[in-house]
């Protein structure tokens, strides 16, 4: 006697129960409540990815209308009615494949068929696979008979693309959004199928493999059928990655710690060993896409940074950094060089996490001049640090200063755009008739900046350049010129050097009409 014939998992495992159903539970919800209440609709349209359940819940949900007893939600397995539908030999449960049956004329023979009550079973269940797939003229041949079908009738449509559905149809149906399964339920699932089946295998594996099937069980348990095949009664990670060219979680985690750090090296011996390993640079680009992802809606949540990456990035970072790699996926789809493009897209995304915008520059410069004088004649006294505490520092006669300014050379951006404000810092006694405006008006210089192209400044700074000639100029030895930078506020000099690359390369004043008047 022959052997009986091998099935795959995703056959043997195939749900027959509501109970039985993994990852739908609002389906499976509603679907009892429906047969519970004996409020069925005659017609339900199910709409979701591939392998997510769709035409074994429309089994599922034939055998609860037809079982002895039934409508019910919980059957017996046994039943005669159930077993028939199993095996697809029940006449009032009719399958029709909308790929192969699309024309007008099969549309009319479904509405033929709809006028003869069922043989055997209270209702004649009608379950049409794809059902996008028919023609506009069939899709017509049907909205009389599935607008108002006889009593003895029940429609279940099943289409991954709802959108290629007419709407006068879907306005007809009771539609059910089946969901992508998450990683951690096709995992368990999957952990449940080797278990019982006698298989050895490793979590990071499964993992691996629900990583793999995007939110499809059948396509997961498809995959698990070929590893095991490949690895026999023992299946590793490495088996998984080989197999599939699947960089591991710890390569992933290391290339997104190189871009947040700035290690190029880092990033281009990882390039290099995904290229000697024969791994998907496609995948691995979307597993770092995840990982980013991750990174900026932690730091949405912690206030501005994060470190998940390894380094601390600004939310604009991080979403400049993702937007990148999005950019490059098209070189490395359909460029002449996948790997060179891929390269690129690290290399530019490592400059992306390390800019910054030019107005988050200009608040840190705003901040860093508060303390500038607001009144007339007022001055910033800072103590020296060698007082000690408790004395009391005598206050100086005001010393003449002279009228020029320093003004710090401000790295020319690298795109065409109008240069940012010069920032000035005048020292010398203002007029008594009214408070000066501050040397750092944020909003002012924010509004002129957002006319011209946005543009970044990015670290390290580029070579310097001075500011147009007005007047008699200062340099750096000059008495003047030392006076002034000497007298600007502690640790402004210091925070323009850091955040915009700015040296002090010569003094110029500034006509008195030239200054911004208050506002």
């Amino acid at each position: 006697m022959a052997e009986p014939a091998f099935q795959v998992i995703a056959r043997r495992w195939r749900p027959r129960r509501f109970d039985e159903l993994v990852g739908q539970e609002h389906i499976v919800r509603t679907l009892r409540n429906a047969l519970t209440s004996k409020q069925l609709a005659h017609a339900y349209l199910f709409v979701g990815p591939r392998g997510t359940g769709k035409t074994t819940t429309a089994r599922v949900l034939a055998k609860a209308l037809n079982c002895s007893g039934g409508p019910k939600a919980d059957f017996a397995l046994d039943d005669p009615v159930c077993l028939a539908i199993e095996a697809g030999s029940c006449l009032d449960v009719i399958e029709i494949d909308a790929a192969s049956n699309r024309k007008l004329e099969d549309a009319q023979k479904i509405r033929e068929e709809c006028q003869f009550a069922p043989s055997n079973c209270p209702y004649k269940v009608f379950i049409i696979d794809e059902v996008h797939q028919l023609t506009k003229e069939a899709f017509n041949a049907l909205l009389k008979t599935l607008e108002e079908p006889p009593p003895w009738v029940k429609f279940i449509l099943a289409t991954t693309e709802a959108d290629k559905v007419l709407p006068t149809i879907t306005s007809r149906c009771q539609r059910l959004e089946f969901h992508p399964i998450s990683e951690e339920v096709i995992a368990a699932q999957l952990t449940r199928i080797v278990k019982a089946d006698g298989v050895t295998a490793d979590q990071d594996a499964l993992t691996a493999i629900a990583r793999l099937a995007n939110g499809g069980m059948r396509d997961s348990q498809s995959i698990l059928d070929q590893v095991i095949s490949f690895s026999g009664k023992k299946v590793t990670e490495a088996d998984v990655l080989s197999i599939y060219g699947l960089a591991s979680a710890q390569q992933v985690q290391d290339l997104g710690k190189a871009i947040a750090t700035g290690d190029g090296k880092t990033v281009l011996a990882l390039c290099d060993a995904f290229h000697a390993e024969g791994r998907d640079l496609l995948r691995v680009l979307a597993d770092l896409q995840g990982r980013v992802r991750h990174a900026v809606l932690d730091s949405v949540k912690s206030g501005g940074t994060s470190t998940q990456l390894g380094g601390s990035l600004a939310t604009e970072q991080l979403v400049r950094l993702l937007e990148c790699l999005q950019a490059g996926e098209q070189g490395i789809r359909q460029g002449l060089s996948p790997r060179a493009n891929f390269e690129v897209t690290l290399l530019k995304a490592i400059e992306q996490s390390r800019s910054r915008s030019i107005d988050s520059l200009i608040k840190d410069i705003a901040a860093a001049a508060a303390g500038l004088p607001r009144e007339p004649g007022q001055k910033k006294i800072n103590p020296s640090p060698a007082t000690p505490a408790g004395e009391s520092v005598a206050p100086r006669a005001p010393e003449p200063m002279p009228a020029p300014v320093a003004a710090p050379a401000v790295s020319k951006p690298s795109v065409a755009a109008p240069a940012a404000p010069a920032v000035v810092a005048s020292l010398a006694d203002e007029p008594t008739d009214g408070p000066p405006p501050l040397p750092f008006d944020e909003d002012t210089i924010i509004a002129e900046n957002r006319e011209a192209e946005s543009f970044n400044f990015a670290l390290p700074a580029l070579p310097t350049v001075t500011v147009a000639e007005v007047g008699k100029a200062s340099f750096p030895g000059d008495k003047e010129f030392e006076e002034a930078v000497a007298s600007l506020p502690a640790g402004l000099a210091e925070k323009l050097r850091i955040t915009l690359g700015a040296e002090f390369t010569a003094l110029r004043p500034i006509p008195a009409g030239k200054l911004r008047k208050p506002l």
